[in-house]
């Protein structure tokens, strides 16, 4: 059966109080202006900036007309939105979402949920009759510890937490650790030459991760274009004998996020270490060179998140480099 955009219905009007519909270009700057206003009273770790937005309205994995939702009240402002994400082959679909905190309790963020399953069910079907999946539909949410509305909202509509993460942070105030490489690896800044080198690395060294999905060239240009990308910060290791990216770590900076957190903090986005070259140090070169940068850069904190159960020993190797948890983050599951 063809995906029918119009196959699961918008939320009530008169429950919500919201006029919903799809979201646009020329919303930008209400969309952002709402989570904004959420952000500053709910204080998340992170939370998308209006380039983020410009991605998803661009996407042609995950078109805005079908899977982007905006509530907007009788003044045309914006108060809630919800969103979809899926690969036309993978097993998982996410949800993201936010309700203005002046409009919660009202039911709201149960509609935006709803919504999102319905589409997420449309989804799933589309892909099989195309022959990409014969998956079951699921739905995959991320909320920090912090939040336990969020948790309530979730396990009230039958989600259970499947995964852990801990959020870390590695001042740089204390001694930096110096690694040497061994011979025949060389250590470069990220460059826009590397850009697809280093994708290809990514997609090698996270195929054994909980979650993981192969990037394309799509969601690879939106993870580079990130609105807080600091590429200067970045780095690569090239196997000099080949020629090919061994390792890589990809690093943001978000002044917001300082203002509001009262720290500079520089964020190792991605790192990753491709399986042929594991067991050498790679890693802690990278996150040796990271904090050396991040600390020249005027940065207070270097910090990242890991999973809890991360096939590679990601924990202890951060944990020996000095890094401590500072927040948990859970990603809440319902099969559908």
């Amino acid at each position: 059966m063809p995906f029918d955009a119009a196959s699961q219905a918008m939320p009530d009007v008169l429950a919500t109080g919201l006029r919903w519909r799809p979201a646009t270009m020329e919303d930008l700057d209400n969309w952002a202006g709402l989570i904004s206003r959420t952000a500053a009273v709910e204080h998340p770790v992170w939370y998308e900036k209006r380039g983020d937005l410009v991605h998803i309205l661009q996407s042609t994995k995950n078109p805005p007309e079908t899977s982007t939702l905006l509530g907007l009240d009788a003044g045309g402002v914006a108060r809630a939105y919800g969103r979809i994400s899926k690969n036309p082959t993978g097993d998982k679909a996410t949800g993201m979402a936010c309700v203005d905190p002046e409009w919660q309790q009202r039911g709201i963020g149960s509609a935006v949920l709803v919504w999102q399953e319905g589409q997420v069910r449309n989804r799933f079907q589309a892909d099989e009759a195309a022959g990409h999946t014969t998956a079951p539909p699921r739905l995959r949410i991320q909320t920090e510890e912090q939040h336990e509305h969020q948790a309530t909202l979730l396990m009230g509509h039958g989600y259970g937490a499947v995964r852990w993460f801990s959020e870390m942070h590695r001042p740089l105030t204390a001694e930096l650790p110096e690694v040497r490489l061994p011979a025949g690896l060389e250590l470069r800044t990220l460059d826009p030459s590397l850009f697809e080198p280093v994708r290809q690395a990514h997609n090698d060294a996270f195929r054994d991760h909980w979650g993981s999905e192969p990037r394309d060239e799509e969601s690879w240009r939106f993870t580079i274009e990130e609105p807080t990308a600091r590429h200067d910060l970045g780095a690569v290791v090239i196997d000099q004998a080949k020629g090919e990216v061994a390792g890589y770590q990809l690093t943001s900076f978000d002044p917001d996020s300082a203002a509001d957190r009262g720290f500079k903090e520089g964020y190792t986005e991605l790192l990753g270490v491709r399986r042929a070259y594991r067991g050498r140090g790679i890693a802690q070169a990278l996150l040796a060179d990271a904090m050396q940068r991040y600390a020249s850069a005027g940065m207070d904190v270097a910090s990242l998140d890991v999973d809890s159960a991360n096939p590679t020993g990601a924990l202890e190797l951060y944990l020996g480099m000095g890094y401590t948890p500072v927040n948990r983050s859970m990603t809440w599951e319902k099969m559908l």
